[in-house]
């Protein structure tokens, strides 16, 4: 079986084969990839993948309503934790995210609603830095959208690319 050729080893061969690409529309994955895109910058994705179940239980299960709640006391523990990237300007920006987010979603009734209107990641990331949202540049923009599947970005001649 072909695949692209980024995923060769785990975690990124499961991760490429049952989610990457595919189209989501549930709003947690929305805010999770998000997150995620963002802490990755400078960083491998295999290196995120490994520290997903300790962000997934560090950022409230990706609930943003949560997330948006987070304080100082927070921030601290987030700083202490190991088991994800702990940069200050990373942890912030995801809880400023959340808030962002959570306004998005209530101007459009979904932030899967706003996101899936998107076909350009620059237009989307000078929308999303116009609402308050940090970490977004075009890149990690790019990098979320093929992940939930708004772009299909899969090699020629992988078995996940459409025809």
């Amino acid at each position: 079986m072909k695949r692209c050729a980024w995923a060769t080893r785990e975690p990124l061969t499961s991760y490429h084969d049952k989610e990457w690409g595919t189209p989501r529309h549930d709003e947690r994955t929305h805010f999770e990839f998000l997150v995620l895109e963002g802490a990755q910058a400078g960083l491998s994705w295999e290196t995120i993948l490994r520290k997903r179940a300790a962000y997934r239980s560090a950022f409230a299960r990706w609930d943003p309503k949560k997330v948006a709640k987070f304080g100082a006391r927070d921030v601290a523990r987030l700083m202490r934790d190991e088991g994800i990237v702990r940069n200050r300007a990373k942890i912030t920006s995801a809880i400023g995210n959340a808030k962002a987010f959570l306004a998005v979603a209530d101007e459009h009734g979904s932030f899967d609603a706003f996101v899936w209107g998107y076909r350009d990641p620059a237009a989307l990331s000078r929308d999303l830095r116009k609402r308050g949202f940090r970490f977004v540049g075009p890149t990690i923009c790019e990098s979320f959208m093929e992940a939930m599947g708004l772009l299909d970005h899969h090699e020629r001649g992988c078995f996940r690319r459409k025809r």
